[in-house]
């Protein structure tokens, strides 16, 4: 990564002592820098043309507002290393993007669909939910499976998918969690998120063209959920507009006391993930004034955010309330109370039945690419 930043700084030095064809043009400034959201996000400012390079091992992209910036960059690149130009974009790590008049969708349809023909599932039968409502899973429950190897690839392998299918996020999340003695109702659990797979091979993300910058999230908490240790679950969904940008289901460090303190550690953690969002868009030079919209359910996180007074019952929670707090006095984020009916985290936190499932993928934006 240092050698990318040493060659991108290098880059913008060649070109700013390359002498300007045109004699009366003014020498316009420019900066080149890694962002502090992404060390593996590069910008390039030149005046008006702004550059962005992006770098994962020895894949890159490039895109930006002036064509001839981002084909001279090309060309030094390929100097410096032999790049081989793919052209537009269309696959990347996996992952597949098509663009039409009404946006750009990402998926993993290839990758989905390897998946199931290395596991015999291509013939299975389609379920509609990735986990069965209600279904208890304990590290001690059920026998032991013969070969602990192939459930570890298998979860690996989904976990890579949840990049574009924030649906199936909770269950493989849930099922990760038994990588050191995987047993048969384990393996049962990660079949039937095969059969849902199946059902929806080609779904994925969906960016609308027209998107509105508004950032706004949701966040939920699931209590002491785990009943092997006690840990609750933080969850949320972060959009741009109405596309999911961010989203997360994941247990949390240490053991809550109370449901308000389960609930206040993931408002907490939501609050820093829509501070990086918005780190990310001013590196991107998107303009967001207002306010990042925070919607919740749990009434009693929402008054501690606003009670400026810690008491008995909140001190223990104390950095986690002012962590918040000092963003809401700040104007960077402002909250909201939302039914539980319309929580869109829910579908991170637990196992939902049908109906209530397929209004969160809905509510998601999640789409299915015609083939």
């Amino acid at each position: 990564m240092i050698l990318s930043q040493i060659l991108f700084h290098h880059y913008l030095t060649h070109t700013a002592n390359t002498p300007s064809v045109e004699k009366s043009s003014a020498p316009q400034p420019s900066h080149a820098h890694d962002t502090p959201a992404d060390y593996s996000f590069f910008t390039l400012t030149k005046g008006s043309s702004f550059t962005v390079l992006l770098v994962y091992v020895d894949d890159i992209l490039l895109t930006g507002n002036d064509p001839k910036c981002i084909h001279e960059l090309k060309i030094f690149l390929d100097a410096k290393f032999g790049l081989k130009d793919l052209g537009s974009l269309k696959c990347f790590l996996g992952l597949e993007v098509a663009r039409s008049d009404k946006g750009i969708s990402l998926n993993q349809r290839k990758y989905a669909l390897e998946i199931l023909q290395d596991t015999g599932h291509l013939g299975s039968r389609p379920v509609k939910t990735p986990m069965e409502q209600n279904l208890h899973l304990s590290k001690d429950q059920g026998k032991l499976l013969p070969d602990a190897n192939q459930y570890k690839r298998l979860i690996g392998r989904l976990l890579y998918l949840t990049l574009t299918r924030p649906d199936i996020t909770y269950a493989v999340h849930r099922l990760s969690q038994f990588l050191a003695e995987p047993r048969e109702p384990h393996m049962q659990a990660v079949n039937r998120i095969l059969q849902y797979i199946k059902g929806t091979p080609s779904r994925g993300l969906f960016f609308a063209r027209n998107l509105n910058l508004q950032v706004k999230a949701f966040c939920d908490a699931d209590w002491a959920g785990c009943p092997d240790i006690r840990k609750s679950l933080t969850s949320y969904s972060v959009f741009l507009g109405d596309s999911l940008i961010s989203w997360r289901s994941k247990k949390q460090c240490t053991v809550s006391r109370s449901s308000a303190e389960a609930e206040y550690r993931a408002m907490a953690t939501t609050t820093c993930e829509i501070v990086w969002v918005l780190q990310l868009l001013r590196d991107l030079k998107v303009d967001h004034p207002k306010s990042a919209q925070l919607f919740y359910d749990n009434q009693a996180a929402l008054h501690i955010a606003a009670n400026p007074v810690f008491h008995e019952r909140t001190k223990h929670i104390k950095v986690n309330c002012h962590l918040v707090r000092d963003k809401i006095t700040e104007g960077v984020i402002k909250t909201f109370h939302v039914t539980s009916q319309f929580q869109i985290a829910d579908i991170f936190t637990k196992a939902l039945g049908l109906l209530a499932f397929s209004r969160s993928v809905n509510c998601l934006g999640l789409l299915s690419q015609a083939y």
